[in-house]
């Protein structure tokens, strides 16, 4: 199946929907202009490439508060500040060249032993051809860098050990089965609009209050990283239900 590539296509797709559109941080094309105006409204924002994978490219940008610079950007484990926007945008544009950009409002992720995390929700169509949650694990980000990906060097976690420290059992079973819900709703909406698809990976980040926020949308998720799960029988599933076919649709009688 064709893989949807552009993370602005996934976004307006997802927009459309009245439950889904509260979880989307705000996310608009980079130019000079936008990337101005989120930093004074945000002061923290993701600058990601309209088009990649694994975390590559993916640039924190930021409005600081004290000293003689203003504005900084990270990239892998590099840091630069800027006295003013203009040499900070400039130096942007060195990076970004001339490929499609977006930028997000920044979610300030939770933490766990001084790292941030994300969660990815696996979702797909079952045996019966509805869709379901089969897979939820936590992405724990590299130390000094700004993305969570496995791929990246972030190391994944179970889902429980990381909110332990944050929510009580039963908070976490309620968070846990709210980003189940909201995986399967975005499965339906997108595939409204791509309805070859079988199998979706949500990324999703929770602030300080518990909200969970869509991150990113992946159409073609990485099945392997459910490995790392102590229970191996969340990876079965998912790869189970990776390798089934889409139902035959039935002949029409004849007349």
């Amino acid at each position: 199946m064709r893989t949807v590539s552009s993370k602005w296509l996934k976004t307006n797709a997802l927009l459309s929907h009245g439950e889904i559109r509260q979880f989307i941080p705000m996310t608009q094309r980079l130019t000079s202009g936008n990337l101005s105006s989120m930093l004074a409204r945000y002061g923290m924002v993701y600058i990601k490439p309209e088009r990649g994978t694994y975390g590559n490219g993916v640039i924190r940008a930021e409005l600081l508060k004290q000293g003689p610079n203003k504005y900084q950007y990270q990239i892998e484990m590099k840091k630069r500040m800027f006295k003013d926007y203009q040499s900070f945008y400039q130096a942007l544009t060195k990076v970004t060249k001339k490929r499609s950009y977006l930028v997000q409002m920044g979610i300030h992720l939770l933490k766990y032993q001084k790292r941030r995390f994300d969660i990815r929700v696996m979702v797909q169509l079952n045996p019966k051809g509805n869709w379901e949650t089969t897979g939820i694990i936590g992405r724990v980000a590299h130390p000094g860098k700004i993305v969570t990906n496995y791929h990246s060097g972030g190391q994944l976690v179970n889902i429980e050990k990381l909110l332990t420290s944050h929510l009580s059992l039963n908070e976490q079973k309620f968070l846990i089965g709210k980003m189940s819900k909201l995986g399967v709703t975005i499965a339906k909406q997108l595939k409204q609009k791509y309805p070859d698809y079988r199998q979706v990976g949500v990324d999703v980040g929770l602030d300080v209050t518990m909200k969970p926020w869509i991150i990113e949308v992946n159409t073609n998720p990485d099945p392997y990283i459910f490995r790392k799960l102590a229970d191996k029988s969340v990876f079965r599933k998912v790869m189970r239900y990776k390798r089934l076919k889409a139902p035959i649709r039935l002949l029409k009688k004849k007349k």
